[in-house]
Protein backbone atom coordinates (compact mmCIF):
# COMPACT_ATOMS: atom_id res chain seq x y z
CA UNK A 1 0.00 0.00 0.00
CA UNK A 2 1.28 3.43 -0.93
CA UNK A 3 2.03 5.66 2.06
CA UNK A 4 0.21 8.92 2.67
CA UNK A 5 3.47 10.84 2.24
CA UNK A 6 4.03 9.29 -1.20
CA UNK A 7 0.48 10.16 -2.25
CA UNK A 8 0.84 13.72 -0.94
CA UNK A 9 4.09 14.12 -2.87
CA UNK A 10 2.45 12.86 -6.06
CA UNK A 11 -0.35 15.40 -5.65
CA UNK A 12 1.91 18.30 -4.64
CA UNK A 13 4.60 17.76 -7.27
CA UNK A 14 2.75 16.23 -10.21
CA UNK A 15 -0.85 17.26 -9.59
CA UNK A 16 -1.81 13.57 -9.59
CA UNK A 17 -5.57 13.60 -8.97
CA UNK A 18 -5.72 9.80 -8.68
CA UNK A 19 -3.33 10.02 -5.73
CA UNK A 20 -5.60 12.60 -4.11
CA UNK A 21 -8.63 10.39 -4.80
CA UNK A 22 -6.88 7.65 -2.82
CA UNK A 23 -6.33 10.05 0.11
CA UNK A 24 -10.01 10.96 -0.01
CA UNK A 25 -10.99 7.27 0.02
CA UNK A 26 -8.77 6.67 3.03
CA UNK A 27 -10.02 9.58 5.10
CA UNK A 28 -13.54 10.43 3.99
CA UNK A 29 -15.14 8.25 6.69
CA UNK A 30 -13.22 9.75 9.64
CA UNK A 31 -13.77 13.30 8.35
CA UNK A 32 -17.47 12.76 7.77
CA UNK A 33 -17.85 11.05 11.17
CA UNK A 34 -16.18 14.05 12.81
CA UNK A 35 -18.69 16.39 11.16
CA UNK A 36 -21.65 14.14 12.00
CA UNK A 37 -20.72 14.42 15.66
CA UNK A 38 -20.23 18.16 15.51
CA UNK A 39 -23.54 18.73 13.69
CA UNK A 40 -25.41 16.23 15.87
CA UNK A 41 -26.20 13.93 12.97
CA UNK A 42 -26.95 16.35 10.13
CA UNK A 43 -25.71 14.17 7.27
CA UNK A 44 -26.26 16.73 4.50
CA UNK A 45 -24.33 19.44 6.31
CA UNK A 46 -21.64 16.91 7.24
CA UNK A 47 -21.20 15.95 3.60
CA UNK A 48 -20.96 19.63 2.59
CA UNK A 49 -18.37 20.35 5.27
CA UNK A 50 -16.38 17.23 4.35
CA UNK A 51 -16.36 18.33 0.71
CA UNK A 52 -15.11 21.78 1.76
CA UNK A 53 -12.40 20.11 3.84
CA UNK A 54 -11.11 18.03 0.95
CA UNK A 55 -11.22 21.00 -1.41
CA UNK A 56 -9.14 23.04 1.03
CA UNK A 57 -6.76 20.13 1.53
CA UNK A 58 -6.28 19.77 -2.22
CA UNK A 59 -5.63 23.47 -2.78
CA UNK A 60 -3.21 23.73 0.13
CA UNK A 61 -1.52 20.33 -0.07
CA UNK A 62 1.82 21.94 -0.90
CA UNK A 63 1.80 23.47 2.57
CA UNK A 64 1.82 20.00 4.18
CA UNK A 65 5.22 19.76 5.87
CA UNK A 66 4.95 16.27 7.33
CA UNK A 67 5.41 17.51 10.91
CA UNK A 68 2.31 15.55 11.87
CA UNK A 69 0.57 12.70 10.08
CA UNK A 70 -1.48 13.53 7.01
CA UNK A 71 -4.61 12.50 8.93
CA UNK A 72 -3.84 14.94 11.75
CA UNK A 73 -3.19 17.71 9.20
CA UNK A 74 -6.46 16.89 7.43
CA UNK A 75 -8.42 16.81 10.70
CA UNK A 76 -6.97 20.22 11.57
CA UNK A 77 -8.41 21.51 8.29
CA UNK A 78 -11.75 19.85 9.14
CA UNK A 79 -11.73 21.48 12.57
CA UNK A 80 -11.05 24.88 10.99
CA UNK A 81 -13.80 24.37 8.39
CA UNK A 82 -16.29 23.63 11.15
CA UNK A 83 -15.04 26.49 13.32
CA UNK A 84 -15.37 28.93 10.39
CA UNK A 85 -18.80 27.56 9.60
CA UNK A 86 -20.15 28.06 13.12
CA UNK A 87 -18.45 31.43 13.49
CA UNK A 88 -20.32 32.64 10.42
CA UNK A 89 -23.52 31.57 12.17
CA UNK A 90 -24.64 29.22 9.43
CA UNK A 91 -26.76 26.17 10.13
CA UNK A 92 -24.89 23.46 11.85
CA UNK A 93 -24.74 25.15 15.18
CA UNK A 94 -26.42 23.21 17.93
CA UNK A 95 -30.11 23.15 17.15
CA UNK A 96 -32.95 23.86 19.50
CA UNK A 97 -34.76 20.88 20.99
CA UNK A 98 -37.84 21.56 18.82
CA UNK A 99 -35.82 21.45 15.60
CA UNK A 100 -34.08 18.30 16.78
CA UNK A 101 -37.39 16.57 17.45
CA UNK A 102 -38.64 17.54 13.98
CA UNK A 103 -35.52 16.14 12.33
CA UNK A 104 -35.04 12.94 14.35
CA UNK A 105 -36.50 10.82 11.59
CA UNK A 106 -33.96 12.09 9.03
CA UNK A 107 -30.83 12.00 11.16
CA UNK A 108 -27.94 9.81 10.12
CA UNK A 109 -27.09 7.50 13.01
CA UNK A 110 -24.43 5.55 11.13
CA UNK A 111 -21.71 7.16 13.22
CA UNK A 112 -22.79 5.09 16.19
CA UNK A 113 -23.27 1.93 14.13
CA UNK A 114 -20.11 0.47 15.60
CA UNK A 115 -22.04 0.43 18.86
CA UNK A 116 -24.52 -2.08 17.43
CA UNK A 117 -26.22 -3.04 20.72
CA UNK A 118 -27.52 0.52 21.04
CA UNK A 119 -31.16 1.11 20.21
CA UNK A 120 -32.29 4.13 18.20
CA UNK A 121 -33.48 5.70 21.45
CA UNK A 122 -30.05 5.24 23.04
CA UNK A 123 -28.38 6.81 20.00
CA UNK A 124 -30.73 9.79 20.21
CA UNK A 125 -29.88 10.11 23.90
CA UNK A 126 -26.18 10.18 23.03
CA UNK A 127 -26.84 13.01 20.56
CA UNK A 128 -28.89 14.81 23.19
CA UNK A 129 -25.97 14.47 25.61
CA UNK A 130 -23.56 15.76 22.96
CA UNK A 131 -25.91 18.68 22.30
CA UNK A 132 -25.48 19.81 25.92
CA UNK A 133 -21.77 20.31 25.42
CA UNK A 134 -20.06 23.47 24.33
CA UNK A 135 -18.59 23.08 20.82
CA UNK A 136 -15.00 22.72 22.08
CA UNK A 137 -16.07 20.11 24.63
CA UNK A 138 -17.98 18.16 21.97
CA UNK A 139 -14.99 18.30 19.61
CA UNK A 140 -12.57 17.03 22.24
CA UNK A 141 -14.97 14.32 23.45
CA UNK A 142 -15.66 12.94 19.99
CA UNK A 143 -12.05 13.11 18.88
CA UNK A 144 -11.01 11.10 21.94
CA UNK A 145 -13.86 8.70 22.59
CA UNK A 146 -14.99 8.01 19.03
CA UNK A 147 -11.94 8.64 16.88
CA UNK A 148 -9.36 7.48 19.40
CA UNK A 149 -7.04 10.49 19.41
CA UNK A 150 -4.88 11.03 22.45
CA UNK A 151 -4.64 14.41 24.16
CA UNK A 152 -1.56 15.44 22.17
CA UNK A 153 -3.33 14.56 18.90
CA UNK A 154 -6.43 16.53 19.87
CA UNK A 155 -4.22 19.49 20.76
CA UNK A 156 -2.57 19.35 17.32
CA UNK A 157 -5.91 19.17 15.53
CA UNK A 158 -7.60 21.93 17.51
CA UNK A 159 -4.62 24.16 18.24
CA UNK A 160 -5.53 24.09 21.93
CA UNK A 161 -3.02 23.56 24.71
CA UNK A 162 -3.02 20.06 26.18
CA UNK A 163 -4.25 21.38 29.53
CA UNK A 164 -7.20 23.04 27.79
CA UNK A 165 -8.02 19.78 25.99
CA UNK A 166 -7.94 17.94 29.33
CA UNK A 167 -10.30 20.53 30.86
CA UNK A 168 -12.75 20.24 27.96
CA UNK A 169 -12.64 16.46 28.21
CA UNK A 170 -13.23 16.49 31.95
CA UNK A 171 -16.14 18.94 31.81
CA UNK A 172 -17.65 17.27 28.76
CA UNK A 173 -17.50 13.78 30.23
CA UNK A 174 -19.03 15.02 33.48
CA UNK A 175 -21.92 16.75 31.67
CA UNK A 176 -22.59 13.71 29.51
CA UNK A 177 -22.42 11.30 32.44
CA UNK A 178 -24.84 13.44 34.48
CA UNK A 179 -27.29 13.67 31.57
CA UNK A 180 -27.14 9.94 30.87
CA UNK A 181 -27.55 9.09 34.59
CA UNK A 182 -30.59 11.38 34.78
CA UNK A 183 -32.05 9.53 31.80
CA UNK A 184 -31.75 6.08 33.31
CA UNK A 185 -28.31 4.93 32.20
CA UNK A 186 -25.75 3.56 34.61
CA UNK A 187 -28.17 2.72 37.40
Amino acid sequence: MTTDITLVAQVAVFGNTKAFDELVRRYQSPVRRFFLHQTLGDSQLSDDLAQDTFMKAYTSIRSFKGLASFQTWLMRIAYNVFYDHTRRGERGEVRSERNEREEKQTKDYSLTSHLSPLTSEMKMDLYAALALLKPDERTCITLQLVDGYDIAGIAKITGMKEGTVKSHLSRGKEKMANFLRQNGYGR
